[in-house]
């Protein structure tokens, strides 16, 4: 291994030349939050006493041994992962990751069945977010909260409130912030006739859930869009339109925008999306994943878009207002290894982005030097950020370059592979 410490000071001298400050964009770098999908550990099967498996146009491909059977193994895993994932972390559950003796329905979900998650959040000094599962399950079939069918519409507005009371009680167990992510599947394989009335019902919906809960405190509730599923490849209930147009009619603190990486025509990008919603938002809730031509919700890279998105949100100054979480799900790979690579790579984008010259590019922008800019803006793709990145890796004990992989592969070797 290298001099990681060497390296660092010659970054630093590197940087300082542009005036910029590393210790300070590592002390940024740590202090954002990510929250780490649980969904990841187990191929989002959950922990509910029923059969069936995944529904709502997810699909988890591979079948790689070791996965998570029971809340314990998961929170092992997660722990495991989390040694190497350097920063502010905290913990996005789905509402079917609930632990009860029998089974407890969705609409019958209460904070008791997610007392040991707490318990484990407070022992480990972290947030807990969460998200209501309105897939996989006989009422979701057809649709949820834009269901024509009143009594299964209740179903599901009952779901969305209990989740929010959960929400409640995450935040005051904790002491941070729970952030509440609303999604559903709900569309048509064809092009209906009527693409309003599902809509207006959906709109409702969510109207009841936010009016039944609104002694809730500490919840911030995300709505997010998706522009097709299996399923639901030519019309989307909850479309970027009407997730967009909700959010700013209401005009609520509490409720935000969802932007999910892979919920786009693969010619979209959120990086271009975020100027626009935060010139009408103060916050925003970021899903980060990686679509390969569809929404396939691979593990992220350190790629362009990725690097594209945490700079965006670092001109913009809006970093510390952005909700940052994960979401994939790659069953062909170990599982920590994939916890790992996505989230270091996220936090990796945060970095690479604080270490830029922003207040110089925006001075030759308004300047109209837009020569200059461009050459800086080029430059600085190779500047040698990954120094400062090892060296804030080995100062957070959370191993340098790939120390990690071969800790990770004892734990496949000694624990997930006898599971069966």
């Amino acid at each position: 291994m290298y001099d990681v410490n060497k390296g660092y000071e010659v970054a630093k001298e590197f940087y300082a030349q542009y005036g910029i400050d590393v210790d300070e964009a590592i002390k940024i770098c740590n202090e954002t939050p990510i929250s780490m999908h649980c969904w990841q550990g187990d191929d989002v099967i959950g922990f509910e006493k029923k059969e069936g498996g995944l529904t709502g146009g997810i699909q988890t491909t591979g079948n790689y041994p070791g996965k998570a059977r029971t809340p314990e193994e998961l929170r092992a895993d997660m722990e495991m992962a989390m040694k190497f994932i350097p920063g502010v972390k905290k913990v996005n559950l789905h509402a079917n990751y609930l632990e009860a003796d029998t089974f407890v329905d969705r609409n019958e979900i209460e904070p008791k069945h997610f007392e040991k998650w707490a318990d484990w959040a407070v022992e480990k000094g972290i947030g807990l977010d969460f998200n209501p599962t309105y897939f996989s399950h006989p009422k979701s079939e057809v649709a949820t909260l834009s269901s024509a069918d009143e009594d299964i519409r209740k179903f599901w507005i009952e779901h969305g409130i209990r989740c929010r009371r959960i929400g409640d009680y995450f935040a005051k167990r904790t002491g941070k912030p729970c952030v509440i992510n609303h999604w559903t599947p709900d569309g048509d394989k064809e092009f209906p006739v009527d693409t309003i009335s599902p809509r207006l019902r959906m709109k409702d919906s969510y109207d009841q859930i936010f009016e039944a809960t609104k002694d809730v405190t500490g919840v911030i509730d995300g709505i997010e869009s998706k522009v097709f599923g299996i399923g639901a490849e030519s019309y989307t209930v909850g479309s970027h339109e009407f997730c967009m147009g909700y959010v700013m009619s209401k005009g609520i603190d509490h409720i935000i925008m969802t932007l999910d990486t892979g919920h786009y025509h693969p010619t979209e990008v959120v990086s271009a999306k975020l100027g626009a919603v935060y010139a009408f938002s103060d916050n925003v809730l970021l899903h980060v994943s990686r679509p390969v031509r569809w929404d396939s919700d691979h593990v992220v890279n350190f790629d362009d878009e990725t690097r594209a998105i945490m700079e965006e949100l670092v001109r913009l100054g809006k970093l510390d207002k952005t909700y940052i979480a994960t979401d994939f799900f790659d069953a062909s790979i170990n599982r920590v290894v994939a916890w790992v690579n996505g989230l270091r790579n996220v936090r990796k984008a945060i970095l690479a982005a604080l270490l830029q010259p922003v207040a110089m590019m925006k001075d030759l922008e308004a300047k109209g030097d837009n020569s200059s800019r461009l050459a800086v803006t080029q430059e600085f793709k190779a500047a040698p950020f990954n120094l400062v990145w090892d060296y804030y890796c080995a100062k957070e004990n959370a191993g340098v370059g790939l120390e990690w992989l071969e800790e990770v592969k004892e734990y496949e070797k000694n624990v997930q592979s006898k599971r069966g």
